[in-house]
């Protein structure tokens, strides 16, 4: 079944008490929910890489032209090129060894393959830290600050957790508004300054005041930028030293937002951001409007980056914790 947000962090044992109505007798029903939430809204990925997939594998003879037409549709699919060949590779030589015989066998292995390729690294978030930083970057477009607003509501929602977010996105225009309304609705406060202000100094501040108020995590919002400006990719470096300076080896965790819908430029983004960052971890959004949801598979299997959360439409309950196994499943199933 789907994981949990208590699944998603690692914690001390000596945090809040999680909020009334998370968790209970009803949580097997829930993770139930959550993964038929997660097929529904790949379907459209689903309808593009599960159709030929079954047609491929469980129609006919398996032969030359099968692994042609399974590489395409996972190709297709955004997995990536580096990642299909590996993909197709290993079930080839598995069926060519007796290992593995009939579609219905070679289906279920090609899921429990996707399933290892998009299990990489440590695929949760680890909040022992007081306060823990989280810093959160990503391309103008991608649903960054949204992603902030529903994190912070789920950490104080499923975990009673304390939350300050802090305002370092003075690049766009309502950036501050934005975030202030998540903030309210969240239930968490804001720390930002004047319009114009150093992103760096608001990222201090918001650090600061985090402590002073006694906050478990502080989330610092960065402007969106593309990951060809160089100048604004360097302000990024600038903002996790800044952030270091208040707590050794912070930010703890920094997530990368990735529109699902760019397909193989989210790659490219993500590669490119973690060369100006330590990115720990990608939250891949608006899975729900693409038929190239196999790009977390490429992120992840090219760049060993986890991908950590999922977006799958507009309703807080729409942002989940990643779980690898329901998302192969819900691709092919």
């Amino acid at each position: 079944m789907a994981r949990d947000w208590t699944d998603l962090f690692i914690t001390d044992g000596a945090r809040p008490a999680a909020a009334a109505g998370a968790g209970g007798d009803d949580e097997p029903d829930r993770k139930r929910g959550f993964f038929k939430r997660l097929r529904t809204n790949l379907s459209k990925t689903r309808e593009a890489l599960g159709a030929e997939i079954q047609a491929t594998l469980l129609e006919g003879d398996v032969d030359e032209e099968t692994w042609e037409r399974l590489e395409e549709a996972l190709i297709m699919a955004d997995v990536g090129a580096a990642t299909t060949a590996r993909v197709v590779g290993e079930l080839e030589s598995e069926a060519a060894g007796g290992e593995i015989t009939g579609g219905e066998a070679l289906s279920r292995r090609l899921s429990e393959m996707l399933a290892e390729i998009a299990r990489t690294g440590e695929d949760r978030i680890d909040l022992r830290a007081s306060p823990t930083v989280i810093m959160a970057v990503g391309v103008n477009g991608t649903g960054k600050t949204t992603t902030i607003g529903k994190l912070a509501w789920h950490l104080q929602r499923e975990l009673g957790l304390k939350v300050v977010l802090g305002a370092a996105d003075t690049f766009r225009a309502a950036a501050v508004q934005q975030l202030e309304g998540w903030a309210e609705r969240a239930g968490c406060e804001i720390v930002s300054g004047p319009e114009g202000s150093d992103p760096g100094s608001v990222a201090f501040e918001a650090v600061k005041q985090g402590r002073d108020r006694g906050a478990d995590v502080v989330i610092i919002d960065t402007a969106g930028r593309l990951h060809t400006q160089d100048n604004l990719m360097a302000e990024l470096t600038k903002v996790r030293r800044v952030i270091s300076k208040q707590i050794e080896h912070a930010p703890h965790e920094t997530l990368l937002t990735v529109d699902a819908t760019t397909g193989q430029n989210g790659l490219r983004q993500a590669k490119l951001f973690s060369e100006a960052v330590q990115v720990d971890g990608i939250v891949l959004t608006k899975l729900d409007g693409t038929a190239k949801g196999g790009i977390a598979l490429a992120i992840a299997g090219e760049l060993g980056i986890p991908v950590k959360l999922i977006g799958i439409g507009e309703a807080l309950e729409d942002l989940r914790p990643f779980d690898a196994d329901d998302y192969a499943q819900a691709l092919l199933t």
